[in-house]
């Protein structure tokens, strides 16, 4: 299952397919006694995916098949015991992807020419991700940072790993030999490597980049590297062979202190736009301006949903779930909305806003 959203597969994701794309999604549960739900509910909502599929006439006879398999295929790869808070299946003409979600998603079955991709984007935002990168003198990994986890990142070259006649790593630990090695022009040359490696990363997927590794470690990337010397560094040895956990162990204390740090800028935002009136509140309004490009800024609490239908096209209006063109997903819109139109997205925990109704956003103008 995937996780990661770069700015590459988004727009792979949302290039034009032929018809049916397929976009099934679903909620789902982490813990007990909830995820009990899960199986059930997801075979029910792939096979609403196939009738609808098999019931169009539309879609011919072969191409029918093609994407009744892709939907098999995927189901045979979704694994529940990792499930996160939601499920997002695409299935097209010879393809298909199944991507996990940290956040809830409306149950529903889309057949267009393009892939759903909103609650992608929105949770994506909402995970703040970030990059890892653990240095020793023989190996360089890279992980993948969430809201609560990281995760091993094995392509675009990491990780990265050598070996020599005589190397040694652990002998040179015992015998406090570390400085030397990466005093090393060999060693010099593989962080090089791992620099030139995690720069052309940031450009296709732009992230704040944290780094660990011994003292030693960290000196010599800021010796030889170029955009780890603006990375932040955590002087914490033995993750480049490391556990996902340890590796979080080390560096969620830091996550959490800038989620406080952020939380606190985006309330002050907010509080100064309400001088100059440049403030917007409610999910109405804020649609209303997200439309209009008008959004700078859009505060978001975390677990903030809700279901509305437009009121003959002006306005947003409350609906129950289930409802005859009610939008379960409608925050995900509104947030790829704004991100589209240049906007900064940030989430904030739950009551942040006060009586903002749990969306909030400081205008251009």
């Amino acid at each position: 299952m995937e996780h990661a959203l770069s700015p590459a597969t988004l727009s792979e994701l949302r290039r034009p397919r032929t018809y049916p794309a397929v976009s099934v999604l679903t909620p789902t549960h982490r813990r007990e006694p909830e995820n009990a739900q899960d199986p059930v509910r997801l075979r029910n909502v792939v096979a609403e995916a196939k009738k609808q599929v098999e019931a169009d006439p539309a879609v011919p006879r072969e191409r029918r098949i093609d994407v009744v398999r892709q939907l098999d295929q995927a189901l045979t790869e979704i694994d529940l015991a990792h499930a996160e808070d939601g499920l997002v299946i695409f299935a097209a003409p010879g393809e298909h992807q199944v991507w996990s979600l940290a956040r809830a998603v409306p149950e529903r079955v889309v057949l267009s020419d393009t892939f759903l991709t909103r609650n992608l984007v929105s949770a994506q935002a909402s995970e703040r991700p970030f990059w890892v990168l653990s240095v020793s003198v023989d190996r360089v990994t890279l992980w993948n940072g969430g809201v609560d986890r990281v995760t091993e990142h094995r392509a675009d070259g990491f990780p990265l790993t050598r070996t020599r006649e005589n190397f040694d790593a652990e002998r040179l630990e015992r015998v406090g030999d570390m400085p030397s090695a990466f005093r090393d022009e060999d060693t010099r040359h593989f962080l090089r490597d791992a620099d030139t490696a995690i720069a052309g990363l940031l450009r296709e997927d732009p992230r704040p980049l944290y780094i660990t590794g011994e003292t030693g470690a960290l000196s010599a990337l800021d010796d030889v590297g170029s955009v780890t010397k603006e990375a932040v560094h955590v002087p914490h040895g033995g993750l480049a062979h490391g556990t996902p956990d340890a590796v979080w162990q080390a560096v969620g204390p830091l996550m959490a202190d800038e989620a406080r740090k952020s939380t606190e800028a985006v309330t002050r935002e907010l509080e100064s736009a309400r001088g100059r009136r440049a403030f917007a509140a409610g999910v109405d309004e804020i649609w209303q301006n997200a439309r209009e490009g008008r959004v700078r800024l859009l505060a978001v609490e975390e677990n903030y949903r809700v279901t509305v239908r437009d009121d003959d096209g002006d306005h947003l209006v409350p609906a129950e779930s289930g409802d005859l063109d009610a939008r379960e997903d409608i925050v995900d819109e509104i947030v790829e909305q704004c991100l589209e139109t240049g906007a900064e997205v940030r989430f904030v925990p739950d009551g942040t806003l006060g009586g903002a109704d749990g969306i909030a956003g400081v205008l251009r103008y």
